[in-house]
């Protein structure tokens, strides 16, 4: 890794990447349940979440370590005490911080003031933590990453920028097709290209150009926390993004579906299609737990695993 945190996918090398996918196969494989033993992670949750907080708490558990989680009422993250004074305090207590923020920002300042490593749990500019897991589960399904084509359909959130990266890193085409005016943040667009040495790179408002021929179809909510007051203008500008079997059809004939979740069946997804049998969302979900193993333990040893390219 770049530096002792890892807020964005952009904080990795291709080789840290397939280093960590490696290291999720193995540890799903079989579990290692002494590696940290006698270390603490501390959970720093300004938005509640199902799979970040749970997968995160049994992936250190099940690592030997020990989780404390503080959520927002408890810290308070710039209202009841400054985010320097919490990073310079925890930073004495424990041996890693995950943090769930509004504000990337926060995130990195959170980063700067505190003594040991930080991961992004999610901020509103990206999820390096649900992009590792997709690419790992991407690999598990197709054997491959390399040469394959991601279609993400709709906003270009904070998902769709790690995304992004991530698949840029690896050589796997990335394609994303949003309304006008929800398209990916141009700073993130143009790092992107400039990792893409091997995959192309495709931004377009046309959902059927995206997927046609895709091996993975990806989508996510039209709406996400903190934005709720959007969520009216949003459904009407996101009307023709919606994924459903006309859309799968586009794609190759052994393509999958993703969604990272929580769903909003009947918007973003057809009713019906998070269960057919091309949908792998679920185990992505578990696939959390067994990425995060593996980012933990590198963060806090190293891991001693060949690359397997």
């Amino acid at each position: 890794m770049k530096g002792k945190d890892l807020l964005s996918v952009a904080d990795l090398t291709s080789e840290d990447i397939y280093r960590l996918i490696q290291a999720a196969v193995d540890l799903k494989a079989e579990d290692r349940l002494s590696q940290l033993t006698g270390k603490v992670l501390a959970l720093i949750f300004e938005k509640p979440s199902l799979r970040t907080r749970v997968s995160f708490e049994i992936a250190m558990r099940k690592l030997g370590g020990q989780v404390v989680y503080l959520s927002p009422s408890e810290v308070g993250l710039g209202k009841r005490e400054s985010v320097p004074d919490v990073a310079r305090v925890l930073s004495r207590y424990v041996d890693i911080i995950a943090a769930r923020t509004f504000s990337h920002q926060t995130l990195e300042t959170l980063a700067d003031y505190s003594q040991v490593p930080v991961i992004n749990a999610l901020s509103d500019l990206e999820h390096p933590c649900q992009a590792l897991t997709d690419l790992f589960t991407i690999y598990e399904k197709k054997g491959e990453l390399q040469g394959l084509t991601l279609a993400f359909i709709g906003d270009g959130n904070n998902v769709a920028h790690s995304l992004m990266l991530a698949t840029a890193l690896t050589g796997v085409n990335f394609r994303i097709a949003s309304p006008p005016g929800y398209s990916v943040k141009e700073e993130i667009l143009h790092l992107a290209q400039e990792y893409a040495a091997e995959s192309e790179i495709l931004c377009t408002e046309d959902p059927n150009l995206a997927a046609r021929g895709a091996d993975v179809i990806y989508t996510d909510v039209w709406t996400s926390m903190g934005q709720e007051a959007e969520a009216k203008l949003r459904r009407k500008a996101f009307s023709g993004y919606q994924v459903n079997m006309d859309l799968l059809s586009l794609a190759s004939e052994d393509a999958i579906l993703m969604h990272p979740l929580p769903a909003h069946r009947g918007e973003e997804v057809s009713e019906d299609i998070l269960d057919s049998p091309k949908s792998v969302v679920f185990e992505q979900a578990e696939n959390r737990m067994h990425l995060e193993k593996a980012i933990l333990n590198e963060m806090l040893g190293g891991l001693e695993i060949a690359s397997y390219r």
